[in-house]
């Protein structure tokens, strides 16, 4: 039954931010505004750029465990917010519709090309939760999203300079790993209320393998995909984030439960940033 009453305002709170799914929230939030940063914006430019992405990020998490409430419900998924009673389906929807809206003025402040294109990305992540999870091509937002995302925050950058593919390229392998890794604790109650996706279809142990062996794919895309060969600091970083890509495999294959795989995959997106940043000059053109 949705619940009606409205719960305590510390327990309001607690709901809102634990439904945004907080650390992917955080981590691609922190990503982006880095990246505008390396990238040479102002302070101000930065700070919609961090705006922009934050309050999608927001939309994105909210319309999630708004619109999956039920299902959550029918496999009694007490760790969601809904669920537990912290908040109601009802406030997740309005807060959605307010951070898309506060997203699309943001996104569009710097500039319409780069807004759109980051309007883009948020409605694929919005379309993900509103069908594509459930079918064959859950894949193809992460795809879109992510690769997209890098694109927005180069354009929205000064000089009017244009991202690479292979950094295009590189973001998109990495979202659909975390895709991929992401999905595994819950390959059961998904199943169980009607949701399947690639991973689904695909099962626990080709999943296990595919998410680490594209995560190692974006990372050697980014390592080498610059021109010239890789710099002393991009090759250690390189090999630190296919050690935390492995290791991601590797718990997935011992622990099916865990949610380490996939916060595994979200450091290897950091040092892969850390190694876009090293070739600034090379990312954007």
């Amino acid at each position: 039954m949705t619940r009606t009453t409205a719960p305590p305002a510390a327990s309001l709170a607690r709901g809102l931010v634990l439904a945004s799914h907080p650390a992917p929230a955080a981590v691609v939030t922190a990503l982006a505004t880095a990246m505008a940063a390396a990238l040479g914006a102002g302070a101000g430019r930065v700070a919609l750029v961090a705006l922009a992405v934050g309050a999608g990020q927001l939309s994105i998490g909210w319309s999630n465990d708004w619109i999956d409430a039920g299902r959550d419900r029918a496999v009694g998924r007490a760790d969601k917010p809904v669920v537990a009673g912290l908040v109601t389906e009802g406030t997740l929807r309005r807060g959605a519709v307010l951070a898309l809206t506060a997203c699309a003025a943001a996104s569009l402040a710097t500039g319409v090309v780069a807004g759109l294109v980051h309007l883009a990305a948020v409605g694929g992540a919005w379309a993900y939760n509103v069908r594509l999870k459930a079918t064959a091509w859950s894949w193809t937002p992460y795809a879109f999203s992510f690769g997209l995302l890098l694109a927005f925050v180069v354009l929205a950058a000064p000089g009017g300079r244009q991202p690479a593919g292979w950094a295009v390229g590189a973001a998109a392998l990495l979202g659909v790993g975390a895709h991929v890794a992401n999905t595994l604790p819950d390959l059961d109650d998904d199943a169980a209320t009607g949701v399947r996706g690639l991973p689904h279809r695909l099962g626990r142990r080709v999943s296990g393998v595919l998410a680490p062996a594209l995560l190692l794919v974006a990372v050697a895309i980014v390592v080498t995909g610059p021109p010239g060969p890789p710099s002393a600091a991009g090759m250690v970083c390189g090999v630190l984030a296919a050690a935390l890509a492995a290791g991601a495999g590797l718990v997935a294959a011992r622990r099916p439960r865990s949610r380490a795989p996939f916060l595994l995959s979200l450091a290897v997106a950091v040092v892969c940033v850390v190694v876009l940043a090293l070739v600034v000059p090379d990312v954007a053109s």
